[in-house]
C-alpha cells in the first residue's frame, strides 16, 4: 500500500481491483469461517441496509432541524427497541456508534446524577462490576475520572451476587451487569443486582449490547431465557448493539434510559462560544445519518417476523452445534448456553493445538479465557456450514490426540 497520497487520483476499476487485492486474506465470513465479528441475515438484508446508508450519506445526525428525517428515524429506531425491552411512556434513549459509546454514556450519565443523588465520597467514584464485564466499562472509567472494582465470578462464571454487595460501598454509585456477558455467554443475575440497586440507591446499567436484540425474540419463540430489560425492577439504563444481531451495519448502537428524566445527565452543552448552544446526547458530535437511516430501514424491512426466523435459526444452530461438541469425547461445554454464545474446552487436549488445527482447515477460532476455551457467537450466516465445521472439529481433536498437531497460539478478541 502506498504510504503517500497519490499525485493523481486513480480510475473507479482500478482502484476497487486494489481494494480487492487488499482482502485476499480476509476470513471468509461468507462461508461461516468466522465465529464472531461478523453478524449477517442474508444478501437482502445488506441490501436494505447498504442502500438506506447511501441514501442518507451526507445526512447528519447532529443537526435536526436540517435533517428532521434522521430524527425521526432514529426516534421511531429507539420506539421500537423501548417497546421490545419494556420501557414506559417515560423511557428515552438515543442512539451511539457502538457498544462502548453507549456504556460511556451510561457511566457519565450515573457518574452526573450520583453528584446530585448521592452523598459526596470520600475517595474515587466506584463502579462494581463483575470481573467478566466488557473492558469498554474501565475505559469509560478511566476517561472519566472513576475507578472500577470487579469482582471475582460465581462458579457457574456469573456476577456474585453475595459478593458484589460486599462490594460495593460508601463511595459506589454504579452496578453493572451483563445480559450475557462476553467471554462465558451467561446472563448475570439481573433480577438481584437490580434489587441491590434499589436498595443502596445505585444507578444500575445492564450490558446487553449482545443479547438485547436476541433476547425479546428468543423467549416469545418460547426460549427459557433470563429476564433483564426494563421490566426488571432496579433497572436503570441498558445498552444494545443493533449492529450485532439487529444486522444493521457497524456501527449502530443504542443507550436506552427507564426514566427520561436522567437524560439531562447524559447531555453535554456548551455556549461560551461565537455560534451559541452546542448540545450532544453521545460523545461524538457529527452522528452519521446514513448509519440512522440503515438501522431503520433493516428494522422495518424484516419486522418482528422477520427477526423471529433469524433468532430461530440462531437457536437452532446453536442447539446443534452443542450436541455436535458433546459428541466429541475429548470436549465439554464450560457452562451453562444461555444464549448464543458456546465455549468450549478440552480436559484432556491442549485447546490451543485445536484451534490451531481448525486454523489450518480455515476456521478463525476466537481463543482465551478463563480457563483457556474456544468461543462461538453463533448467527444465522453460520447454518449452512455447522455440519462441516464439527466434521473437521472432530477430526482435528484425532490429529490432537494422535499426536500430529502440536502448534498454538491465541486469537485474541482485541476491539
Amino acid at each position: 500500500m502506498s504510504k503517500r497520497m497519490p499525485a493523481q487520483g486513480q480510475g473507479y476499476d482500478a482502484l476497487f481491483a486494489r481494494m480487492q487485492e487488499a482482502r485476499a486474506n480476509d476470513v471468509d465470513w461468507r462461508r461461516g469461517r468466522l465465529p464472531l465479528y461478523v453478524y449477517f441475515a442474508g444478501e437482502d438484508v445488506e441490501r436494505v441496509a447498504r442502500d438506506a446508508y447511501a441514501m442518507f450519506m451526507q445526512e447528519s445526525g447532529h443537526s435536526p432541524s436540517a435533517f428532521p428525517s434522521i430524527k425521526q428515524f432514529e426516534d421511531d429506531v429507539i420506539a421500537m427497541m423501548l417497546d421490545l425491552l419494556h420501557g414506559d411512556e417515560a423511557a428515552s434513549g438515543d442512539m451511539t456508534l457502538g457498544g462502548t459509546e453507549s456504556v460511556f454514556m451510561a457511566v457519565k450519565a450515573a457518574r452526573d446524577w450520583a453528584r446530585e443523588h448521592r452523598p459526596a465520597p470520600t475517595g474515587v467514584p466506584e463502579i462494581v462490576a463483575p470481573h467478566s464485564a466488557h473492558p469498554c466499562v474501565n475505559k469509560a472509567a478511566e476517561y472519566l475520572g472513576l475507578k472500577v472494582t470487579r469482582v471475582a465470578l460465581g462458579k457457574d462464571h456469573r456476577a456474585d451476587l453475595a459478593a458484589m454487595a460486599a462490594a460495593a460501598g460508601a463511595d459506589t454509585f454504579m452496578l453493572y451487569g451483563s445480559a450475557p456477558c462476553w467471554p462465558h455467554g451467561v446472563f448475570d443475575p439481573i433480577a438481584g443486582l437490580g434489587a441491590l440497586a434499589q436498595e443502596r440507591n445505585l444507578w444500575f446499567h445492564v450490558d446487553a449490547c449482545l443479547g438485547g436484540m436476541i433476547t425479546p425474540f428468543a423467549s416469545k419463540l418460547g426460549r427459557p431465557v433470563p429476564a433483564f430489560d426494563f421490566a426488571v425492577p432496579g433497572v436503570t439504563s441498558i445498552s444494545v448493539d443493533l449492529h450485532k444481531f439487529g444486522f444493521v451495519p457497524k456501527g449502530a448502537s443504542c443507550l436506552l434510559l427507564k426514566d427520561g428524566a436522567r437524560r439531562k445527565y447524559q447531555l453535554f452543552e456548551f455556549t461560551d462560544w461565537p455560534r451559541g448552544l452546542y448540545a450532544s446526547p453521545s460523545f461524538v458530535g457529527t452522528r452519521p445519518g446514513g448509519q440512522i437511516a440503515a438501522a431503520w430501514a433493516v428494522m422495518n424491512y424484516l419486522g418482528e417476523a422477520g427477526y423471529l426466523r433469524a433468532v430461530d435459526e440462531i437457536m437452532r444452530t446453536t442447539d446443534r452445534l452443542v450436541a455436535g461438541i458433546e459428541d466429541i469425547a475429548e470436549l465439554e461445554i464450560c457452562n451453562a448456553v444461555d444464549l448464543n454464545i458456546v465455549t468450549f474446552l478440552s480436559p484432556t487436549l491442549d485447546i490451543a493445538n485445536i484451534a490451531a488445527g481448525m486454523h489450518e482447515r480455515q476456521w478463525f477460532s476466537h481463543l482465551g479465557g478463563e480457563p483457556p476455551t474456544m468461543h462461538f457467537m453463533v448467527n444465522p450466516v453460520h447454518e449452512p456450514h455447522i455440519e462441516a465445521y464439527l466434521q473437521d472439529l472432530a477430526a482435528v481433536v484425532a490429529a490432537v490426540r494422535a499426536g500430529h498437531i502440536h502448534t498454538g497460539g491465541f486469537a485474541v478478541y482485541s476491539s
